[in-house]
């Protein structure tokens, strides 16, 4: 990028020399300063362009079976993850390109566009990348940290467990929606948050927290194989939680005291 603004300056100041030694009208001189204008604005300010893409999964589509099926995967990968995308880059078209992530704080602000596909593609970029296939996730495990962060907050390893379990729950998150751990200000939280909110966003939840690990419980997301069966899918789903990026995830936002940056 930068070799192309300098080679766009040095273009732009050796045609301008070039003219100056000519005989020019005020209208010419006004055409060149507006031309030069105009470069100099497309050149700082770039307008978002398919800012956004959804990432390619870092296993194959029936690597996370039998907990969650290829069709499952694949549908919920390409097509509904591909709409979020699709409507995000509508709705931020001819504006300038934000990260996804720095998206999320005034989602609610910013209105539906943002909010539900916004959300919609952070949430899905962050639910892929901290599963792994059941033969890998097994092998994984919290950190010392995380774990005595989990002790502190629940009680134990099996008892976060069940109070995820219990917020994951038809009665808890109605309809659809997201069940997360958060860092607080406070320790760990367990949160659910309707449609494709997140606790990112300022004034779905108490205060701004930092998801670790969330849960899609959405019928999207497990009908195929579990149909009303939700709590059965999110009993299973521990089984494909790869439980070093969820420490990873945990490191990072206790440094940086920020949202866990997202692929796509």
């Amino acid at each position: 990028m930068k070799l192309a603004i300098s080679a766009a300056l040095v273009g732009s100041a050796s045609a301008w020399s070039t003219l100056t030694m000519k005989a020019q009208t005020p209208n010419s001189r006004r055409d060149i300063l507006q031309k030069g204008a105009a470069i100099a604005t497309t050149i700082a300010a770039p307008a978002a362009a398919n800012a956004y893409a959804v990432p390619d999964l870092l296993y194959p589509f029936e690597a996370l079976e039998p907990y969650i099926d290829a069709p499952t995967m694949k549908i919920h990968h390409d097509k509904h993850h591909a709409t979020y995308v699709a409507n995000i880059n509508k709705a931020t078209e001819g504006k300038e390109e934000v990260d996804i992530l720095d998206l999320q704080l005034n989602a609610l602000e910013a209105g539906p566009g943002v909010r539900n596909s916004g959300g919609g593609h952070y949430n899905h970029a962050f639910f892929w990348d901290e599963m792994a296939p059941p033969d890998e996730a097994k092998k994984t495990k919290p950190s010392a940290e995380l774990e005595a962060a989990i002790d502190k907050a629940f009680g134990s390893f099996d008892e976060m467990k069940a109070k995820f379990e219990a917020q994951a729950a038809p009665g808890a998150v109605f309809g659809s929606g997201w069940v997360w751990v958060c860092s607080s200000s406070d320790g760990l939280k367990i949160v659910g948050t309707p449609n494709q909110d997140n606790p990112l966003m300022k004034g779905v939840t108490d205060e701004v927290m930092f998801p670790i690990l969330g849960i899609d419980v959405w019928e999207h997301a497990y009908y195929l194989k579990y149909q009303n069966r939700r709590p059965e899918y999110v009993s299973n789903w521990w089984n494909v939680v790869n439980w070093d990026k969820v420490s990873e995830n945990y490191a990072y936002v206790l440094e940086k005291k920020a949202g866990v940056p997202v692929r796509g």
